[in-house]
Parts: structure tokens; sequence; C-alpha cells
């Protein structure tokens, strides 16, 4: 088959480069084969030729913090809801991500292996996957989801682990678990969270030798990477010590800690997203009464930190927590690095390149560049002069995923 050639539109390439204004890009064999403004002078070499009309061509994004088996935790669906019920539904919110402008995801929990071959296999559409399968917590920790009631909220079927291990034998084995459940990575809840019923955001969770063992049997296998759920201090500084590769939120982040952060290289998922959203829950009297202060303290110690970590040079990816905010929003999080003090080319780059980076898929996608996959989308909207445009889905009016358009609005 011949190539796709999109002409007239002005390219931001993810790397953070000015936009090249007024040029074309050939695709063929999933790939980006060519870019320049002189490549329509035979239109007899192209399949198909798609007019940009003037757009904004960016990389697909790459959210790397999200759930997409779920919409809010919500007890009672997992209560009542039949499991049949729980699978459908993430293909919706895999479709809704995909059409929100996100090419690439890694899920930081509830992903299986079944769900990564129907979407590898092209059974529904969503963004491509690495999986965590399940975060490892500890007995009361964050993802202990054990009620007062006796009754386990972890959704349990056959092949899928249960989160809790204690102790260096415990995480070792959990880690040799998960990752025979075809983990891609090993997610840890290493602090407690904002809501979660059995701890507070500050606690830390997992020890130093624990987190160690988890990072060194993860590399054995594989050389498999672990991301740690941090909110509290001591969770980022185990963390950090640990060597793991990436740190979840990072709320109570200090300057001597962000100082050794920057240094060694870890990635921060920030996640303004899922703050801010439980700040508005908060402010909204949508949450348990007894868990407002701490999100309100949360939303205000978060914005402080990460500002000043992004001062100190720690380098930061794009993550938004969906699942626990609602899925389709992703690009939301771009105006939040934003307001934080990147530029709007950083910020994409936070959201491209550098995720990809993250995700230890910068040779294959992340950026506009020969040679790479086609993740590409098209807005109307530029997102230099207002990047909070690409927060809706509507202003993503075309998205091509591996060479193949996923979406196409162009003409309507």
């Amino acid at each position: 088959m011949k190539p796709i050639l999109i002409t007239n539109i002005n390219l931001i390439d993810g790397n953070a480069n000015e936009p090249v204004e007024n040029t074309s890009i050939s695709i063929g064999n999933k790939k980006i084969l060519a870019i320049g403004g002189d490549l329509s002078k035979d239109e007899s070499n192209y399949d198909k030729i798609i007019d940009g009309n003037d757009g904004f061509l960016l990389p697909g994004f790459i959210d790397t913090h999200v759930h997409l088996m779920t919409n809010g935790f919500l007890n009672e669906s997992t209560m009542n809801d039949p499991l049949s019920y729980y699978f459908y539904n993430a293909a919706k919110n895999m479709k809704d991500t995909l059409n929100a402008g996100v090419t690439t995801a890694r899920d930081c929990g509830l992903v299986d292996i079944g769900v990564k071959m129907a979407v590898e296999r092209g059974l529904f559409p969503a963004p491509k996957l690495q999986i965590c399968v399940i975060p490892l917590s500890i007995t009361g920790g964050h993802f202990d989801l054990y009620l007062n009631s006796g009754y386990d909220m972890v959704v349990q079927y056959p092949g899928f682990p249960h989160p809790v291990c204690d102790g260096v034998e415990g995480v070792l084995s959990k880690t040799r678990e998960v990752i025979r459940a075809k983990a891609d990575f090993v997610k840890v809840m290493a602090t407690g969270g904002v809501i979660s019923a059995n701890d507070a955001p500050e606690d830390t969770q997992f020890n130093v030798k624990e987190l160690k063992t988890v990072v060194a049997e993860a590399k054995r296998i594989g050389n498999k990477k672990v991301a740690t759920h941090c909110h509290g201090l001591g969770g980022i500084k185990t963390s950090l010590k640990a060597g793991v590769h990436s740190i979840e939120h990072g709320t109570f982040m200090d300057k001597p800690t962000a100082k050794i952060m920057a240094k060694k290289g870890t990635f921060l998922v920030p996640t303004f997203s899922v703050i801010n959203f439980q700040k508005k829950q908060a402010n909204e009297n949508k949450l348990p009464e007894d868990k407002i202060p701490k999100a309100l303290e949360v939303a205000k110690v978060h914005k402080e930190n990460i500002e000043m970590a992004y001062e100190e040079g720690v380098n930061m990816v794009m993550g938004t927590d969906g699942g626990v905010v609602p899925h389709g929003e992703n690009l939301g999080e771009l105006a939040y690095l934003t307001n934080m003090g990147m530029t709007p080319l950083e910020a994409i780059r936070a959201g491209t390149s550098n995720a990809a980076k993250c995700l230890g898929i910068e040779k294959e996608t992340g950026s506009i560049e020969v040679g790479k996959l086609a993740d590409l989308l098209i807005t109307d909207k530029n997102p230099l002069e207002d990047i909070s445009k690409l927060g809706s889905a509507d202003n993503i009016s075309f998205i091509m995923q591996n060479g193949k358009v996923v979406k196409n609005n162009m003409d309507s």
C-alpha cells in the first residue's frame, strides 16, 4: 500500500523545539517516513492525502499513570456489579482515553494480561499499554482494601494476584508473582493515600530493605522498572534509597530530597489532575467527612512542593491518575503543568517524548521523527496560545496510532 500524506499542518515535535509551520508528513508501514513542505509535489505517490487545514500536529500523548479498569474506586461497584461488567466498562474507559489523544498509557493497577492481549489484538480501540497488574501493599496499607466489616474489596478472579505482602520474603515472592502475571513494571504503594480507609498520605509503607528487594528482583527478571506511590516524605526518601525508576504524586517532597531526585534522574509523576479533583470533591462535600481536611491540605502542599521540585530540576512527566479522575480528560493535566511553571512546549514534552523515556519506549514513539511509529494527533487549537484547549477531546479532530487512523473529524 502507498503511504498516507498529511499536508498543511504546523508541526510540534514533542522535543520542545519551535513549531515547523506549513509542512507535511508521510506515513507508511506504521511509521513516519518523511517530513517536509515539498512532499506533495507528486500526489500519485500516496494512497490518501489528508488536508490538515492549518491545524497543529503533535505526537500522541502518553499518560504514565492511569487505572483503566476503574471509575472512582467505588466500593459499591465492587460489591454489586457483575465481574463481566467490570471488563466491558474498562473497554469504554480505554476508548475514551484514546479519543482524548492518549495513544499509550501506563496502567498503575488492575489491568491484567487478558485485557492487554485484547488491546494488542485490536478487539477494541485503546491506548497501547504497559501494565503492573496489581500494586504491592503492606497489610493495612494503601491497597489493602480490607474493610472493618471483614469484606475484602480487592477484585478477585483466577490468575489475578492479591496485593498484600510483608517483609523481605513476602515482597520477593509477590514481585515474582506479579511478573509471572505478565507485569511490564512493578508498582509499590510506598506511602498511604489521601482517601484510603486504613492509612494517611504521610504514612511510610515498606522499609528500605523491602523496597531494595523489589527493585533488585524486578531488575533480575527482565530488567523491569519499579514505580512507587509516594505522598509522604518518608516514602519518597526510602524509594530514592532503593533506586526506584519513578515516584508517583510526590506531595510532601522537600528541597534536599528534590535535589537528590534531580541528581539521580528519577522520574516524578505529579498527577495534578487527581490532587485537584479531590480538592474539588472536598469543597463540594463529596468525600467522607474525615477525609476532607486532608484532601484540602494535600492540594495546597502538593502545589507548593511540586513547583519547588520543578525549580530544582526534577524530571517530570505527565500522569493523571485516570480512573480516580474521569477518563477521557487526560490532557487537562497539561494546563496544570503550565500553571506550575512549565512552558507549553515543556508541558507537551512531559506528555510525549519525556513520558516515552519514562516508559523506555523513546526509540519507538513519543516524538515526531522519521522512523518512529506514527502516533499522532491534530487539533485546530494552538496549544502554545492556550494549552487548556487540549483538555477537551472535542478539540482533537484527528488521531493516528501505529499509522492507523483511529479518529477523523477533519471534515465534520
